[in-house]
């Protein structure tokens, strides 16, 4: 990406095609000359941008050549109070893709340029405006699809996380400096850096970076949904519980052991929280090489979930017998939890059902094809991953990136704080504890390179 901060810019903020309204956004020098060269009061029929306030909006026409091109509102954001810390200007138009493109064609053809994909936010980054993992937060509030990825990415981008990656970081600063400074006196052999008290900070530290970690295994799974492998053998209405949980006919259902073949998957909010749920083909031992890879399929889908739930026909099997394929499933599911389903349950053998598999009490009994008990299973599943309790202060990594970083600068600490105890020289203190610097300010970009900025904001929409 070419990074040109003095040029005006101009994107299509809304989503492309036909709409009531669309935005056109231009961020730049000459943002509001290049609109202003357009634009009428609809009323007094002339130009009234040039000495307007900051955050107003504005009611006129575009006029181009003596053509009115359109009824527009205009709003003026100016410099440095902006999201990108430029000029900038929004204009709303009528949603037609032809006003549109007429639009966007006579504000390039007067000097601006097309932005590039995340441009607008990539200045509000090199402006100030936003540190790195902020600007990321924004691409994740955008892309956010449950109440609960919502909450995360909002706290993320208002600041929570980077704030407490910074104070980590000047924390360390500290102490960097004064081994440093030893480094310039060590032909003295003098200590400025007090080494029980750097390994207190340090082991502080540690503990932060591990517990923030540990929460990206919960933030991965609020922000691309939890995974939910439902398996079961052939013919124990799968595909049935699919199609019920997603509102939808998404499977095919057929009385015909081993139709599912490969997995289907889809996604599905429940109670503010995300599940992407995974159907796959049935259990068992098979010589149709086809159907057998559909069954490896599965296997390696238990591996990967974060809940697989077991489905059987409540009337084909014993307590004994299920038993054994639990038993069987143990090497596959690892640290899934497992949520073992009763189906085809009769409203006038339910009592005798629960009293056949009364050693699983949390067994949930439905009827997939009545729809019976759903909303309990429902239940079960969001209280088995309830990340509701995640308030305003809680810091969530659900960034991969700044996992990695926290991870090396994990490693980087570890190595101080060994050092530490074996008492080694400062210079070789120093270099890990630059490095460990490096990493966490990699994570809000006060350490960054134009490569991983491409990496980042080209992933972004071209309006943003």
């Amino acid at each position: 990406m070419s990074h040109e901060p003095n040029d005006t810019i101009v994107a299509l903020a809304t989503a492309h095609g036909s709409a009531a309204i669309a935005v056109i956004r231009l961020s730049g020098p000459k943002a509001l000359d290049i609109v202003e060269s357009f634009f009428y009061s609809r009323a007094q029929k002339k130009k009234l941008l040039k000495d307007k306030t900051s955050h107003t909006a504005h009611f006129g026409l575009i006029i181009h050549q003596e053509v009115i091109l359109d009824e527009v509102v205009v709003t003026l954001y100016k410099s440095p109070n902006t999201y990108t810390g430029q000029d900038s200007v929004e204009v709303s138009c009528h949603g037609s893709h032809f006003i549109q493109q007429q639009l966007l064609k006579l504000f390039l053809s007067a000097g601006a340029r097309m932005a590039q994909p995340g441009e607008f936010t990539m200045r509000a980054f090199l402006n100030g405006k936003l540190d790195l993992s902020q600007a990321e937060a924004v691409a994740d509030l955008i892309a956010s699809n449950s109440a609960i990825s919502h909450q995360v990415a909002m706290q993320q981008m208002r600041g929570g996380f980077s704030g407490k990656i910074k104070l980590l970081r000047e924390n360390l600063i500290d102490f960097a400096a004064l081994i440093e400074l030893e480094l310039d006196f060590s032909e003295e052999d003098v200590e400025f850096a007090n080494r029980n008290d750097l390994k207190s900070l340090i082991t502080k530290i540690i503990t932060v970076i591990q517990k923030l970690v540990n929460s990206f295994d919960v933030g991965n799974v609020i922000k691309n949904g939890i995974p939910v492998a439902i398996v079961g053998k052939p013919n124990a209405g799968k595909s049935t519980l699919l199609n019920v949980l997603l509102e939808e006919d998404r499977a095919i259902v057929s009385d015909i052991p081993g139709t599912t073949r490969d997995t289907i998957e889809d996604e599905m909010t429940i109670d503010g929280v995300l599940f992407r749920f995974i159907d796959t083909a049935g259990l068992r031992t098979t010589s149709d090489i086809v159907e057998q890879i559909g069954v490896n399929k599965a296997l390696e889908v238990i591996r990967k979930s974060a809940i697989v739930i077991y489905l059987f026909d409540s009337h084909a099997i014993s307590c004994g017998d299920l038993k054994m394929e639990i038993e069987l499933l143990k090497d596959h599911i690892g640290n899934s939890q497992l949520v073992l389903v009763a189906n085809k349950i009769d409203a006038e053998n339910d009592t005798d059902l629960k009293a056949e598999f009364s050693d699983y009490p949390e067994m949930v009994f439905i009827s997939a094809k009545h729809q019976r008990n759903i909303e309990e299973l429902k239940q079960k599943l969001v209280a088995l991953f309830d990340t509701r309790t995640i308030n305003a202060t809680d810091t969530i990594v659900t960034n991969a990136r700044h996992a990695n970083s926290l991870r090396n600068a994990e490693k980087a600490l570890i190595k101080v704080n060994d050092g530490l105890n074996a008492n080694i020289a400062g210079d070789l203190l120093a270099l890990d504890i630059r490095y460990a610097l490096e990493e966490l300010g990699s994570i809000t970009g006060q350490v960054t390179n134009e490569d991983l900025l491409d990496s980042i904001f080209t992933r972004f929409c071209i309006g943003k």
